[in-house]
């Protein structure tokens, strides 16, 4: 890639940063490139986030069909989407301004709801908005109907979002590359009900059907909408595709190996 010149720099919003923020502006008069903060400006080479994943996945939805490319320094907890650590700031930082890196593109998700349409980086879920009821969801995908399932939730979720809160419930992980998305059921009430794994052009159409329980409609961990007993919603891979940059060397399994390995 060629030398960045021209850097948007993205900060997590709750936590102090500013030591991060002066390493990465000496690192920036070194190299000749400029940083301006997100919202200045609309014409950067690369997106570099100083945060967490929940940081990149704003940041990557913030550059959603620019074609920009947002890199993460890491200074949250996992950090699965981040190619730098944080102690590794300069030397890492250094080589992307000096045009080492590449990008990765990633499938997103749309989900139509009353006529409204959202877009999702990471995953969309329709989980019971009682705690502790469950919601009985009905289910059909590509056109065909798969019964009524009781249970706290059902996730879609895109090779990225693979690795959050589907994981957690037990869904398969989705290597970045694929075209597809996985739907996962939270606490399913049977011992049946498992992962599906769904490709382009295939809608996955989820109704309420529980007697007086309603659900709530999240996309990438924030509540968009409700759904009443009755209400439904419909889930696919979306046109757009959002742009991840790591470093040469970096690929999914290393990344993977390095998060989620034991010890």
């Amino acid at each position: 890639m060629p030398p960045v010149e021209r850097v948007a720099v993205v900060v997590h919003g709750s936590r102090d940063l500013g030591d991060a923020v002066e390493r990465l502006r000496a690192v920036a008069r070194r190299a000749g490139a400029e940083l301006f903060f997100d919202g200045e400006r609309d014409d950067p080479d690369v997106a570099l986030v100083l945060g967490g994943d929940g940081t990149m996945l704003r940041a990557l939805a913030r550059f959603l069909g620019s074609g920009v490319p947002v890199l993460g320094v890491n200074f949250g907890r996992v950090g699965f989407l981040t190619a730098i650590d944080g102690p590794e700031l300069e030397a890492g930082v250094a080589r992307v301004l000096a045009g080492e890196y590449r990008t990765i593109e990633l499938p997103t998700l749309e989900l139509e709801h009353e006529g409204r349409r959202y877009v999702a980086v990471n995953d969309t879920v329709v989980a019971s908005a009682t705690m502790g009821r469950m919601v009985e969801l009905d289910y059909e995908i590509g056109g065909e109907n798969l019964g009524v399932q009781p249970c706290d939730g059902l996730i879609c979720a895109t090779p990225p979002g693979s690795t959050a809160y589907n994981l957690s419930n037990g869904g398969p992980v989705l290597v970045w590359g694929l075209d597809a998305m996985v739907v996962t059921f939270v606490a399913p009430h049977t011992l049946h009900a498992r992962p599906l794994v769904v490709g382009r052009g295939v809608d996955v159409v989820v109704e309420n059907r529980s007697a007086g329980v309603p659900a709530g409609v999240l996309v990438d961990g924030h509540r968009h909408a409700d759904l009443p007993p009755g209400g439904r919603v419909a889930v696919r891979l979306g046109p757009e595709r959002s742009r991840l940059a790591v470093l040469p060397e970096q690929t999914f399994f290393t990344r993977y190996g390095q998060v989620f390995a034991p010890g």
